[in-house]
């Protein structure tokens, strides 16, 4: 199997960022999907991923996923533009004192919109609302070009840069 080369960035975020991202249109909700379930979890995963290679919770099986999502610790976000699903947000709160952005993204009909900085800052500030230390997340070159440039400008500050071979 071919693999590919791959850049790890490791981006945190020490206390709450201080900026004001109005909404970009009407019509946006977002609502915690508090057991969602495996197909529905799939959908979004590949329906926001299909594009970038995601594959860490591909790569799980029904049971282990569903083991997940079921801790109350780990949250699931839904950015829904008028009624229909346009992105998510997965929390990871199981370590004391830290939250992990564990994935982070929009489907790609709702790229371009201003939704994207609209809804990270909607989660940067639903996070200090628990009071953590520490906020972050790890994204990679094979995420949307414009990851990393939005990620610091919400504040996050890189931490760790690393080099791997990844199956594509």
């Amino acid at each position: 199997m071919e693999h590919v080369d791959v850049t790890v960035y490791s981006l945190e975020m020490l206390g709450p960022s201080q900026r004001d991202v109005p909404a970009p249109r009407d019509g946006l909700t977002v609502l915690h999907a508090q057991t969602p379930s495996v197909p529905y979890y799939r959908f979004l995963y590949d329906a926001v991923g299909k594009d970038y290679n995601w594959l860490s919770r591909r790569k799980l099986s029904d049971e282990k996923l569903a083991a997940i999502l079921g801790d109350p610790l780990n949250e699931v976000y839904v950015l829904y533009v008028d009624g229909s699903p346009a992105g998510f947000a997965e929390l990871d709160r199981r370590r004391a004192d830290e939250v992990e952005l564990v994935q982070f993204g929009l489907m790609s009909d709702f790229i371009g919109q201003r939704l994207g900085t609209w809804f990270l800052q909607w989660t940067i500030d639903n996070v200090w609302s628990y009071g953590p230390r520490r906020f972050w997340l790890h994204t990679c070159t094979l995420d949307h070009p414009a990851a990393v440039p939005t990620y610091k400008k919400a504040g996050f500050v890189q931490f760790n840069e690393e080099k791997i071979r990844r199956e594509p």
